[in-house]
């Protein structure tokens, strides 16, 4: 097993960028991880930071997030995550930005592994195709064979849209059933509390950047606690995490 004090006592420039800056990288990046995996707040992982001996503003602590959690993100994106099966389940939720609800849209597969989410200001027939485009566009995924949504209208003209565009490109077998049934929904329904509790947490996120970061931090954490990393081997969630930077 990779030893998580070989990643907590790293002191030479990683990918992310982590050269030149006032703190050590391995500062950093804890920093980061504690706000993707707790509820913690920025001002208690400041106190937490302290205890240790490590004198940095919660303001910093903000800036991290924002500017590494996509970073991590996209570096699992990259050829780390493992494939997810062809039945999707996909629902949208409520976020509190900047005093207004945005609508954060998710998609799980039936053994509740993440596939793709997206934070939009609309909750209409163009969002959800684009979150359907993102899902399946972005991480080379195969069209899903199945989709599970709730009563949404819009979500169901999405998908409609979307089995035309396949109809008239005359890809044979490439139909995608739609399926409304909420009981079968009820797993990508639970899997939004991560996301919820840091919502929270930050007592509504303050800015579209800062809820796009904190959300791919969590997100991420959750796909990494599930096993979705390849070839993770023995390796427990924090130091795939801190892998992901080397």
């Amino acid at each position: 097993m990779i030893g998580l004090f070989l990643y907590l006592t790293l002191s030479s420039p990683m990918a992310l960028n982590l050269a030149n800056k006032q703190f050590p990288p391995a500062t950093i990046l804890m920093a980061v991880r504690w706000y993707a995996a707790y509820k913690l707040s920025y001002r208690d992982i400041e106190e937490l930071l302290a205890e240790r001996g490590v004198q940095v503003d919660h303001a910093t602590i903000h800036r991290w997030v924002l500017e590494y959690a996509p970073q991590l993100e996209a570096a699992f994106l990259n050829g780390k995550k493992r494939a997810v099966s062809g039945s999707w389940r996909m629902d949208e939720t409520y976020i509190k930005v900047k005093g207004r609800w945005y609508y954060l849209y998710r998609a799980v597969d039936k053994y509740g592994d993440t596939i793709d989410f997206m934070l939009t200001e609309k909750r209409d027939e163009a969002a959800a195709r684009s979150f359907f485009d993102k899902a399946i566009g972005q991480h080379g995924l195969p069209v899903p064979e199945k989709v599970v949504i709730d009563k949404s209208g819009s979500n169901a003209a999405a998908l409609d849209s979307l089995n035309w565009q396949i109809w008239f490109a005359g890809i044979i077998g490439g139909f995608i059933e739609v399926l409304q049934v909420k009981y079968l929904n009820n797993i990508v329904e639970q899997s939004h509390w991560a996301v919820k509790w840091k919502m929270r947490t930050a007592l509504g996120f303050k800015s579209i950047e800062g809820a796009e970061a904190s959300i791919a931090g969590v997100e991420l954490w959750q796909m990494l606690r599930k096993g979705q990393m390849i070839n993770a081997g023995d390796m427990s969630a924090r130091e795939q995490f801190y892998s992901l930077a080397a």
